[in-house]
């Protein structure tokens, strides 16, 4: 079962995090990004497919950079109503720390001449190692491509903007987080009582 490794890492009476059902999208596909301070501050890049949501952490965040090839770890399925989970997971549980929404929207395969369903041609893709998909979203927007590397770990993909109208030649995720950011903020505070417990 796709949600039983989500399911089995977590303590739902501890954590406020949805528990792990199939659900799916009324119309178009979504996608949702999620910046997340843990052990390590990362972002967590998840694309809707078979109702859950198919993640990957991406340690430097997500660019419109073509030159920026992000390394994309492949975690578990998420459940799909995790698309608007935010807020603290606490101590001692799984994924440990602030959870915030950075960008959502709509996606869909490069690919327009395919005759599967976008849903099919984009597992069809997942299962190649090499996914080609436009993101309709606030940050971020146009063509990407997530591939999966050769001769590493088994979960370890790159995440890379395309050539196109939107790219950049610089970009950096933190830069384009909004300012009264929650997760900034538990950052801040974890690094005040850091140096407070140093002294």
């Amino acid at each position: 079962m796709a949600l039983k490794d989500y399911n089995d890492k977590r303590r739902f009476d501890e954590t406020t995090e949805p528990k792990g059902k199939t659900k799916k999208s009324e119309d178009k596909l979504i996608f949702v990004i999620q910046r997340h301070a843990a052990s390590r501050l990362h972002y967590d890049f998840r694309l809707e497919m078979e109702g859950v949501l198919k993640s990957w952490a991406v340690p430097k965040g997500p660019s419109l950079n073509p030159d920026d090839k992000r390394l994309a770890m492949m975690v578990e399925d998420h459940p799909y109503d995790y698309k608007d989970f935010e807020g603290n997971i606490p101590e001692g549980n799984y994924g440990a720390g602030q959870v915030e929404v950075w960008d959502s929207g709509t996606y869909e395969p490069l690919d327009d001449q395919s005759k599967l369903s976008d849903e099919k041609e984009l597992l069809k893709e997942l299962k190649a190692g090499s996914l080609k998909f436009i993101l309709h979203g606030k940050k971020l927007k146009g063509e990407f491509a997530l591939v999966k590397m050769k001769n590493a770990e088994n979960n370890s993909w790159l995440l890379i903007k395309h050539k196109d109208k939107y790219a950049l030649e610089s970009y950096d995720a933190e830069e384009n987080t909004a300012k009264n950011s929650e997760v900034t903020k538990f950052l801040e505070e974890k690094k005040s009582l850091k140096s407070s417990k140093k002294k």
